[in-house]
Formats: C-alpha cells, sequence, structure tokens
C-alpha cells in the first residue's frame, strides 16, 4: 500500500469523528505495510483532552503490540500534529510521520515551529508532509463552515 492508501484509511477515521461532532480528525499507525493501531479525536465525547486521534491510534497500537514504544512504526495523520501528540509520538518512538493538512495555528511539524527538527530532543521522527493535504483541509474547512452556520441560526 501507498502513502496515499493509509491517509485514506486516516481520512475514513476522521469522518468518524465529524459524524460524532468532533472535530474531523483521523490517524492510524503502520507497522511492516499492517496498521496496527487506529484513532480518531474524542475529546468531547471522552471528556479527555488529550483523546487526539494521534493519541488514540497510538495507544490502539501499543495495546495491539504489547509496547507503549512503537520503533519501526508510522504514523499517518490527516492534521499536523499539535506539540503534545508531537510529545507523545517521539516518547513512542515512531520512525515516521505522515500527515495531510498543515495547521498553521498548532502544527509543531513545521507550520508554527518544528518539534521534530530540534536538535536538543532525544528522539527525531521523519516528516512527510502534504499527502492527500488539500482533500484533508477541504474535510476540517467544511466542518468548521458547518459548525459556524449551525451557531450563527441558533
Amino acid at each position: 500500500m501507498s502513502d496515499e492508501d493509509y491517509m485514506r484509511a486516516a481520512v475514513e477515521l476522521a469522518r468518524e469523528a465529524g459524524a460524532n461532532d468532533e472535530v474531523p480528525v483521523g490517524a492510524v499507525v503502520v507497522l511492516n505495510g499492517e496498521i496496527v493501531g487506529r484513532g480518531f479525536n474524542q475529546p468531547i465525547g471522552r471528556h479527555d483532552p488529550s483523546a487526539h486521534a494521534e493519541i488514540m491510534a497510538l495507544r490502539d497500537a501499543g495495546a495491539r503490540l504489547g509496547n507503549y514504544r512503537l520503533p519501526g512504526c508510522e504514523l499517518y495523520v490527516t492534521l499536523e500534529p499539535c506539540a503534545m501528540c508531537a510529545g507523545a509520538i517521539m516518547h513512542s518512538r515512531i520512525a515516521r510521520v505522515v500527515y495531510g493538512a498543515a495547521d498553521p495555528k498548532t502544527g509543531v511539524a513545521g507550520s508554527v515551529v518544528d518539534l521534530f527538527a530540534e536538535p536538543r530532543l532525544n528522539h527525531h521522527a521523519t516528516i512527510e508532509r502534504g499527502v492527500l493535504g488539500d482533500e484533508c483541509g477541504r474535510m476540517l474547512s467544511s466542518f468548521f463552515a458547518a459548525r459556524r452556520n449551525k451557531t450563527l441560526v441558533a
């Protein structure tokens, strides 16, 4: 499978988040060509500020693989990771992060800062930017436009 195929799996999870009135972000963890972790945004429904798509996918992969360290794994996520998620990605030893849409407000893989390139940190994942970025960005823009319209109508 290609980066686009794995990102499409993350997009499907993002749609699930959106259907639950969560910000539509989805993520998958891949090891040796197999999806071993899945997650989507759930902070509202779980009453948990840490329940971002990446964290949920890392938790799922860790449980399935029986280890909190995920060396050799790749993370595909529809939105550029935030600082919290970047920390979890580094601690889990993810080898590669592939993301769709850039996040100019909270993205830390190059948009606001690049924590993955910070030489003082002890783990550095390879970053691939913009895979299905237009599709991922449109999904987020549509979600927030609908939310604004809902607020204006109510």
